[in-house]
């Protein structure tokens, strides 16, 4: 057993991909001497070179773009988006032709590429290091997208989006890079990467969430226990594709359900959930589904910050006004 942290984790993860595979590489801003921004990639560039680890310029479209080739010819790049925000000048090249690849070759071409993506507030930064981009990729059929939650996860998921063909577009909570720590088993079985998970059993209500809004949801989970509630939380992990059978699962039990992102409201992941609970459980649904995420205006400067993301008592609220519909 390992005691590690979210970043030690990916730290791990990428160590043992590239360990087993000579054409798993790493590319991305700061990602050798430095180590990258929060640390991911510490000592990686010292242990594999240069070659294998490449800081590349300050040029997202040209980091995905040289991604892509060298994906053509059977390498498998991690490419390393410093921030969310910064994903955008790079959006022409994942939309149109990673997501693209395969399907426009009829499937005789691959595209094994990961691109990490540190996504989500709490951190005090400054505009365009904070945002939620997941449902703009989630929207983009080609892609998958998966959203880490926890130190375990993190390990595993890494080296499981790093094995498949498929380009992934790899999220991850930078409010949790070095928030907890957890243990690590590196000879258990991980589970599968695109499933979801309850990560907390109940019977009155349902609580989905993903990436860094897990916590927040666990935390309104073990205060509403104080008030004699019992509520289950599902942890999604896979955006692109949604594994919903968990998800039914638990609806049809609890008849309520409330969906916690820090992505705006506004046509986020959470209304693509809410649709599809109400085509399947329609009948057992007690209440609407409800939707807690960031308000519809653009991420806010540090100091509001706070004001800004779903916390434990608004999703509480949402759990309040679901129980007594």
């Amino acid at each position: 057993m390992t005691k590690i942290t979210l970043a030690k984790g990916l730290n791990m993860g990428l160590r043992k991909a590239m360990e087993d595979d000579p054409k798993v590489l790493i590319m991305g801003e700061d990602v050798g001497k430095l180590g990258g921004v929060f640390r991911i990639t510490d000592g990686l560039q010292k242990d594999f070179g240069e070659d294998r680890v490449i800081d590349s310029p300050l040029a997202e479209s040209g980091i995905v773009g040289t991604a892509v080739g060298l994906a053509l010819r059977g390498y498998r790049p991690v490419v390393e988006i410093q921030f969310d925000g910064f994903v955008y000048p790079a959006y022409d090249q994942i939309v149109c032709q990673v997501a693209k690849m395969r399907f426009r070759s009829m499937g005789k071409l691959a595209m094994p590429m990961v691109i990490r993506i540190p996504f989500g507030g709490g951190i005090g930064a400054v505009e365009h290091h904070s945002e939620s981009p997941e449902a703009q990729f989630a929207h983009t059929p080609g892609l998958k997208v998966v959203a880490c939650s926890n130190p375990i996860d993190g390990y595993w998921m890494i080296q499981q989006a790093i094995a498949c063909d498929d380009p992934v577009i790899f999220l991850e909570p930078k409010r949790q890079y070095h928030a907890d720590k957890a243990d690590l088993d590196e000879d258990a079985a991980p589970e599968p990467l695109f499933r979801s998970r309850v990560v907390r059993r109940g019977g009155d209500a349902t609580l989905l969430a993903y990436g860094p809004t897990v916590k927040t949801a666990l935390k309104a989970a073990e205060a509403a226990s104080g008030e004699g509630r019992s509520l289950e939380v599902i942890d999604l992990r896979t955006l692109s594709p949604l594994d919903m059978a968990p998800v039914f699962e638990s609806v049809r039990r609890t008849g309520h359900a409330v969906v916690v992102h820090e992505a705006h409201v506004n046509l986020g992941l959470g209304a693509e959930l809410a649709a599809r609970i109400t085509e399947e459980c329609f009948f057992s649904l007690e209440s609407p589904v409800l939707r807690v995420g960031g308000f519809d205006t653009p991420y806010p400067p540090s100091r509001i910050e706070e004001e800004w993301l779903p916390d434990l008592d608004r999703v509480l609220d949402a759990v309040d006004r679901s129980l007594s519909f």
